[in-house]
C-alpha cells in the first residue's frame, strides 16, 4: 500500500497511515487475487453518523474478497436535492477499496450494510441512516440501470470529490478525467471538513 501523497496539501484533516497499518494492510493483500480497485463513498445524516460511517467501513473490510485501502477525512455537508434546513446535515467520507468481488457482489454487499443500519428507502433525497454508493469499479464503464458505473452524478458532488482528492490527489475519474481538474468545476459551499473527526483504517 502506498501512502496518500500530502505534498503541497494543507488539509490539517488528513493524517498519515501508520507504517503498521500499512504493513498489515499489505500482508492481507496476499488472499486476493488480481484485485480491482473501486471507491466507495458513504454518508449518513440520522442517528450516530460517525459511528454509522465506521460501522459500514468495518462492515466492507470484514467482507471476504474486499480489503479497505483508505479512508478520507470527514465531512460534513447540506443535503442533496432537498430544501434548506429540512434535514439533519450529512458526514461523509470516502473509501479506497481492492476486491475480487465483480461490480454486483459489491452492490449486493453495499445494500446489505446499508440494511443492516437500517436504512430505508421511502423516498428519493429523504433522510438516511447509511447511504454506501460505488462511485467507481477499475476504469469500468456500464450503463447497466441496477448499477451504472461510475456513479451517474458522482462527478458533480463536492462532497465525493473533495475526500476522494484527499486520499488519492492523482485520482482519475473513469470516462471524465482527474478527480482534481473535476473539483474545479463544482462549488464546495456547505461541504466543511471535520477535523475533529476520524475514520480509522480497520486493522
Amino acid at each position: 500500500m502506498t501512502r496518500p501523497s500530502t505534498q503541497g496539501h494543507t488539509d490539517p484533516t488528513v493524517q498519515p497511515v501508520p507504517a503498521s497499518v500499512v504493513e498489515r494492510v499489505d500482508a492481507a493483500d496476499t488472499t486476493l487475487h488480481n484485485p480491482k480497485r473501486a471507491v466507495v463513498s458513504l454518508g449518513a445524516n440520522l442517528g450516530n453518523r460517525l459511528e454509522t460511517l465506521q460501522g459500514a467501513v468495518d462492515a466492507l473490510e470484514d467482507t471476504p474478497g474486499i480489503r479497505v485501502k483508505a479512508v478520507s477525512p470527514v465531512y460534513e455537508t447540506e443535503p442533496w436535492g432537498v430544501e434548506p434546513g429540512s434535514q439533519p446535515s450529512y458526514f461523509n467520507a470516502v473509501v479506497v477499496l481492492k476486491t475480487t468481488l465483480p461490480p454486483s457482489s459489491l452492490l449486493e454487499r453495499a445494500h446489505a450494510v446499508e440494511e443492516a443500519f437500517h436504512r430505508v428507502r421511502d423516498e428519493r433525497w429523504g433522510p438516511r441512516t447509511l447511504d454506501v454508493d460505488i462511485v467507481s469499479y477499475a476504469d469500468l464503464l456500464s450503463d447497466d440501470p441496477q448499477l451504472t458505473l461510475p456513479h451517474p452524478r458522482a462527478h458533480e458532488r463536492a462532497f465525493v470529490l473533495v475526500p476522494w482528492h484527499d486520499i488519492d490527489p492523482e485520482a482519475e475519474f473513469p470516462g471524465r478525467g482527474p478527480v482534481a481538474a473535476l473539483l474545479g468545476t463544482v462549488a464546495r459551499e456547505g461541504v466543511t471538513p471535520r477535523g475533529d473527526l476520524e475514520l480509522r483504517l480497520p486493522e
